[in-house]
């Protein structure tokens, strides 16, 4: 293929990879270092716009409520990957040894409630924790243990259910096509030396899904990070969700809110660098351990 041909085929994605991804960022990193200043009784004589340097930076990391939203959703992002991984993992395995009658019906239920929008699937899953409306409340006070699915001690707990139960499925495909890769003659071989199920798991499947169990937990890093449309949903359900929940909604907060745009790209940015150095750490380690 020549040159011009492979630039003609990339194109289209370099065009709308700097339209939409690019240039978002660039003009979010120049906000953040600009201040608008208004002069005037309610800002009426006109803005001027300052360059600010790393002030709404330090405002931002001052801020003891954004701190704890960072260092909440990084104890959400540690109990989710692995409980996300092993599950989405477990699940496909079963789906894939035929322990399944039914395989496909299966695998499209599963994977039916990410075809739900995440506000509608937190709309759904506020009315099943409201306590008026729960069907898990009563079955919680029937054994003696009052559980308030929204409150304080617990909603951390609910909004993980509700993510786990959204993209457990899409996750659990994922692995499914990476194990349908598998030349069958791998297990035939397995069989011939008396290996079980569970060790031809261990043994084949596992090594070989590697890429694709590499994939899901940075995808689940990721998303675990910017952790906005559950808590968003809940909060006005719910006396434990504060606006400073996690950090996209305390930078949702100073932006639509507070009017502060500068303040909220700042906020933005330290959440990117967070989680790129998750990422792109979490790759390399596992580049590191192949070599």
């Amino acid at each position: 293929m020549s040159k011009r041909s492979a630039a003609a085929f990339l194109a289209p994605f370099l065009v709308l990879f700097t339209a939409f991804f690019v240039a978002p960022m660039v003009y979010a990193l120049v906000q953040s270092l600009t201040s608008v200043r208004r002069s005037g009784l309610l800002g009426l004589h006109g803005s001027t716009t300052e360059f600010a340097g790393l002030e709404h930076y330090g405002t931002a990391l001052s801020d003891p409520d954004y701190v704890a939203g960072i260092g909440r959703i990084l104890l959400f992002a540690l109990i989710m990957v692995p409980l996300m991984v092993v599950f989405s993992t477990a699940l496909a395995l079963v789906l894939e040894s035929g322990m399944s009658r039914w395989p496909r019906f299966f695998r499209t239920t599963f994977f039916l409630p990410y075809g739900i929008p995440g506000v509608i699937a937190s709309i759904m899953w506020g009315f099943l924790y409201a306590p008026g409306t729960s069907p898990f409340t009563p079955l919680f006070e029937a054994i003696g243990v009052p559980a308030d699915l929204l409150g304080p001690g617990l909603v951390f707990w609910s909004i993980m259910n509700i993510v786990v139960w959204q993209f457990a499925g899409y996750n659990m495909l994922i692995v499914v096509a990476q194990l349908q890769s598998i030349p069958r003659s791998l297990y035939e071989a397995a069989r011939i030396d008396g290996a079980g199920a569970f060790r031809i798991a261990w043994s084949v499947q596992l090594p070989l899904i590697r890429p694709a169990l590499v994939l899901i937990t940075v995808f689940t890093v990721i998303g675990a990070l910017q952790l906005f449309n559950e808590p968003w949903v809940l909060q006005p359900l719910s006396g434990g969700i504060t606006s400073t929940y996690t950090p996209t909604l305390t930078a949702f907060k100073e932006a639509f809110n507070g009017n502060n745009l500068s303040l909220a790209a700042a906020e933005s940015i330290i959440l990117a660098v967070v989680i790129s150095v998750l990422s792109f750490g979490f790759l390399r380690l596992v580049g590191r351990g192949r070599g």
